[in-house]
């Protein structure tokens, strides 16, 4: 009798291979047998007409925190993510010493937007050093797989302290001591070291990010880590990320090449599309082809959809320091709705709305977008606030006022800043296909108040496989793959990714035909009841880490079978 048999689904294994029906068992956490199987289930699962797949593999995820008081992860967990990397973007908890705790929070804070409040209330503290830290995660409970990074900016100030801090140069010793702290980290189960050179990823007191300006010699020395081990791999947020730097992403290719030959590791880096230089992108993708010449390996991080911001009363909004407005602060979400669709208020809040353009930052009223239900990541020109504003014949402002101050006020304006250059997403399909890419940059548990894109897995099957009509689709099997096998391999997970024997028993049992992604929702869960955005989903049937169901129909179950990786396998 085997442990749980999962009957006559559509298996889509991971492997790339075209979908079969096929019964999955699986003994001790480990697919035992694939096709027909005879025997019994403790448990059985009956999969037909319901489509069958590994669990996904999100290695860009911010759950560093978040892992500390919330086993299951949400929401990430929503999406049928079995295996969670974080540590990402050079942002972290550890090394950590006892008096930089509050420091290492306001880091998080500042570049992930991630509450400082939560953070500081909701984090538990066991350790100082990397190994420990590991040590802690191992006895925390797990309803997923979670694997972690050693992060620059938290070793930077470890050992350099305030100079460190401060983004000043590091000396020889300084950069052995590092590397060492790096080594001592990957040792322990680290699965590599990331570090961010985007001036967009500040601290909440507006300081860069450690190491952002670093030079080749520390990030250099600090590689040489990874390569003495044979280990690892260099995750990069780089330079121009946020478009600011025209002539970054040729500069930084050019050292990230350079590093991954000579430590003969990969190299991964966020990639976007800017509205500024919409076909940059090309460039990037073909010198990371051409890296293969020198021996090295460059691995381009791209999203499968427009990298957005959303608008919210919760959140941002273009009303959010008007006075009459914040008058309304002391009201419920759905009386502040109900009190700003009052006439006489809404003409007020309107008027002291003195630069409406302005009040969106570096939005821009063509390229934000009502959030439907079900939500339509990929609209037309025709469907932005500003286009339907004047076919309403209202100013944009009005328009958005009227649009989130709908109902109880969960209504949701979406603006796509990367990715969307075009008004849809053929570059992102594009990218997606590029034979270097990694899926990544779903960012889960970071930027609670205005990203939620944790729900990608679900976007990549409904939208990509399934529902495109703006262009074309992409086989269901290539994008199960994608979230699958090819994150698995790159970060050296070879017991998972796959449904095969002896592979890990990590498994999705969805109805393909019914799945949806829900419209993102402002909460007030995180600890001391600060805002995040969330987004669920309809059509997860089961969930299922190591053997044990996790997740039915969307609800935990209440099973903590997740471990913590150490290391590649």
């Amino acid at each position: 009798m085997h442990d749980l048999v999962i009957r006559n689904g559509l298996v889509v294994d991971g492997t790339g291979a075209p979908a079969r029906h096929a019964d999955v068992a699986i003994d001790d956490g480990v697919v035992a047998a694939i096709g027909e199987v005879n025997d019994l289930g403790r448990e059985e699962i009956d999969a037909d007409g319901l489509l069958v797949t590994p669990g996904f593999v999100d290695i860009h995820t911010h759950f560093d925190g978040q892992i500390t008081w919330d086993p299951v992860l949400t929401p990430s967990f929503w999406h049928g993510v079995t295996t969670v990397v974080f540590g990402n973007c050079g942002v972290g908890f550890a090394p950590a010493a006892p008096n930089r705790r509050d420091w290492l929070i306001g880091l998080m804070e500042g570049v992930e937007d991630i509450p400082g409040s939560a953070l500081a209330e909701g984090m538990q503290w066991g350790w100082e050093s990397f190994p420990e830290y590991l040590d802690f995660l191992d006895t925390l409970p797990k309803a997923i797989d979670i694997g972690t990074q050693v992060p620059h900016g938290a070793v930077r100030a470890y050992v350099m302290g305030d100079r460190g801090a401060r983004n000043e140069d590091a000396n020889p010793e300084d950069i052995q001591e590092m590397a060492a702290i790096v080594k001592e980290g990957l040792k322990a189960g680290a699965l590599g070291f990331t570090t961010s050179r985007t001036l967009a990823h500040r601290a909440i007191d507006g300081e860069p990010v450690p190491g952002t300006f670093a030079a080749e010699d520390e990030l250099f020395g600090i590689g040489q880590a990874l390569k003495e081990l044979g280990t690892g791999i260099y995750e990069v947020a780089p330079a121009g990320v946020t478009g600011d730097d025209a002539n970054a992403p040729e500069l930084e290719i050019a050292w990230m090449r350079k590093l991954s030959a000579e430590i003969e590791r990969p190299v991964s880096f966020a990639m976007v599309q800017f509205d500024n230089e919409p076909e940059a992108w090309r460039d990037a993708l073909d010198r990371s082809l051409e890296a293969l010449e020198d021996g090295a390996e460059l691995y381009p991080q791209v999203a499968a959809r427009g990298i957005s911001i959303l608008l919210t009363l919760r959140g941002r909004h273009p009303f959010i320091h008007s006075a009459s407005y914040r008058e309304l602060d002391e009201l419920d979400w759905a009386e502040r709705a109900e009190a700003m669709r009052d006439p006489q208020r809404k003409e007020k809040i309107l008027a002291e709305v003195e630069a409406p353009d302005a009040a969106l930052g570096f939005v821009m009223w063509n390229k934000l977008y009502p959030m439907s239900d079900p939500p339509n990541y990929e609209p037309t020109a025709d469907e932005s606030v500003a286009a339907r504003a004047e076919a309403a014949g209202q100013t944009p402002l009005e328009f958005a006022y009227d649009f989130l101050s709908q109902g109880d006020g969960q209504n949701v304006l979406f603006a796509p800043l990367f990715n969307y250059a075009h008004n849809n997403l053929d570059a992102t399909r594009e990218m997606m296909m590029h034979p270097r890419v990694a899926m990544g940059l779903s960012d889960g548990g970071a930027h609670c108040g205005v990203i939620c894109d944790a729900g990608m897995p679900t976007f990549m099957l409904t939208h990509w496989s399934r529902d495109r009509s703006r262009g074309e689709k992409l086989p269901l099997e290539w994008v199960v793959k994608r979230m699958t096998n090819d994150t698995a391999e790159l970060y050296g997970l070879g017991d998972r990714g796959t449904l095969e024997v002896g592979k890990k028993g990590d498994v999705n049992v969805i109805d393909y035909d019914a799945l949806q992604l829900e419209p993102p929702q402002a909460v007030h869960d995180l600890p001391t009841e600060a805002m995040r955005l969330i987004q669920k989903s309809r059509g997860y049937v089961a969930t299922i880490v190591s053997g044990e169901v996790i997740s039915r129909h969307g609800e935990e179950t209440g099973a903590r079978p997740g471990q913590l990786i150490r290391g590649a396998r």
